[in-house]
């Protein structure tokens, strides 16, 4: 395995705050220094009733670590509605006081560099910035706007989008690569969050990271940067892995993969990817850099399609939730280890529930019993052929009757989806929820009727955040076993993990992880 990496030119982490008060901001940097951050961008314009006299000398003489001051004006997305020349004023104001970094819009940049060059002892440093608004122009037209920022004679120079599409991300990394100056490139919203992640194998300059406590869209944590991807080992040689699906918000996928990767001393990262078009993704993304992905809702079934091979068990059951890119020829092999995951889980807990003492039996606890599954997705069709696998006798209800039928075609018998919260199972049964109802944050609705729970010996819910769903909570109260999904994706990821890694997974370390991050 490749060692982890260690970056010749450190990417600093900095924390954007955003405080109404000098107390506040005073506060916020002492916060954010203990949290892990190397530097702060100070957002004076949202300060109300800002004094710069006053209140810079403040906030710069208790800072205790190196500040980046900005004061952002309306017309570039900013607070700041008042006089330019104030404005710029206490910018320079700033910089007397000891600021260590002082970020100024391209549009005014030579005004406040002209006066600034008259000042030969300053050892502050001037950031030229520039926000792309609307739609993100070619790569070509990028690097038009980082010539422009270059010409300028800053020290540094940043550049921000706003990516309507994850794809556009990859114009970041090309700036970041080549650029010939320190460059601060990224870009904001939830489909940003990407640029920020991998922002240090790419040679950015810094990378952003919220408060704990304070969120800012597409931003990860100050402490999510430090502990889940620990960015600081991250280099140019780091294999890019991530969670492809939408939405992508509750993936507990990076805290599991990324200590695990550091663990084995694996030079690897685990990001979540929100995409929108699985063909333009594959289009665009593909770099040997970009290892292999995990495929979660709506796409296990339509990746298929885009893979140039299919593990026998992946083509039987038509759902992939494991791609690997072969090193040798960039093909995509598209795997399932949702399948075992999840019957193994439920196996082990009956047999936990029948032999206490671990005695062992050859024959599956399934097979025979009646095995009701709520959802023919991607994640069902794992559980059904699985299930059939040991013998189960299937029953399948899904919203969308026709791709029911098709599954139940291969494994079992179809019902109508509005006749679930009607159904009455054999006793002894088996229920397995592989739909996203009840997934946070719509926590309060269960697939079938809650009088029915009582009927079956065991309740699998496929979703794992919460841990315990509400379809959990009440087949426990009714008196069934349950098994969270929560234990069907510890199961799968190290079945990922050993695809991505060609290694053996820390299965210990990673049931350890589930269990006190879950």
């Amino acid at each position: 395995m490749g060692d982890v990496g260690v970056l010749k030119k450190k990417t600093m982490i900095c924390t954007p705050l955003m405080g109404q008060s000098v107390e506040q901001m005073v506060s916020e940097m002492k916060k954010a220094k203990m949290e892990g951050a190397d530097l702060v961008e100070m957002r004076l314009d949202y300060i109300n009733d800002f004094h710069p006299q006053r209140d810079l000398q403040i906030i710069l003489r208790n800072k205790p670590l190196p500040v980046m001051i900005v004061y952002r004006p309306k017309w570039e997305g900013g607070q700041y509605d008042g006089d330019e020349h104030s404005r710029l004023e206490a910018l320079h104001l700033a910089e007397e006081l000891g600021a260590d970094y002082i970020d100024i819009e391209l549009k005014v940049a030579s005004i406040f560099m002209g006066k600034q060059k008259m000042d030969q002892h300053s050892t502050c440093k001037t950031i030229v910035s520039c926000y792309v608004d609307g739609m993100t122009p070619p790569i070509e037209g990028l690097s038009c706007w980082v010539a422009r920022l270059q010409s300028t004679g800053a020290d540094l120079i940043k550049l921000v989008i706003n990516a309507t599409n994850i794809t556009e991300i990859t114009k970041i990394f090309h700036l970041l690569s080549h650029c010939q100056m320190p460059l601060i490139a990224y870009s904001i919203g939830d489909r940003g969050f990407m640029s920020q992640v991998l922002c240090p194998k790419f040679g950015g300059f810094l990378v952003y990271g919220s408060l704990e406590g304070s969120p800012v869209s597409g931003l990860p944590t100050l402490e999510s940067l430090r502990q889940a991807y620990q960015v600081q080992y991250i280099n140019e040689d780091t294999k890019v892995f991530g969670l492809i699906s939408k939405p992508v918000g509750h993936s507990k996928g990076p805290v599991l993969h990324n200590p695990a990767f550091r663990h084995l001393n694996y030079n690897g990262i685990y990001v979540p990817m929100l995409v929108d078009d699985l063909k333009e993704f594959f289009s665009i993304y593909s770099s040997p850099d970009f290892a292999g992905f995990s495929v979660g809702i709506p796409y296990k079934e339509a990746v298929t399609g885009f893979c140039d091979e299919l593990h026998p068990l992946a083509q039987s059951i038509g759902a992939v939730n494991t791609i690997i890119r072969k090193p040798t020829d960039g093909k995509l092999v598209g795997y399932n280890t949702d399948c075992e995951a999840a019957v193994t889980a439920i196996e082990d807990a009956l047999r936990e529930r029948r032999y206490p003492n671990g005695e062992a039996s050859l024959t599956s606890p399934l097979t025979g019993k009646q095995f009701v599954l709520v959802g023919a997705g991607g994640a069902g069709r794992a559980l059904a052929f699985g299930a059939r696998s040991r013998g189960a006798r299937l029953v399948i209800f899904d919203i969308d009757f026709d791709r029911a039928k098709s599954l139940a075609d291969a494994v079992g018998e179809v019902k109508h989806y509005e006749d679930v919260v009607n159904f009455q199972p054999e006793k002894g049964a088996i229920l397995a929820n592989a739909t996203p109802l009840g997934m946070h944050p719509n926590t309060d609705r269960i697939p079938v009727a809650e009088e029915t729970l009582s009927d079956y010996q065991l309740v699998f819910d496929s979703v794992y955040t919460p841990r315990k769903t509400r379809l959990l909570k009440e087949a426990e109260a009714a008196g069934a076993i349950i098994v969270s999904g929560v234990e069907m994706f510890l199961r799968q990821a190290i079945g990922q993990f050993n695809l991505f890694t060609g290694g053996e997974a820390p299965g210990d370390l990673m049931r350890e992880i589930i269990l006190s991050k879950f």
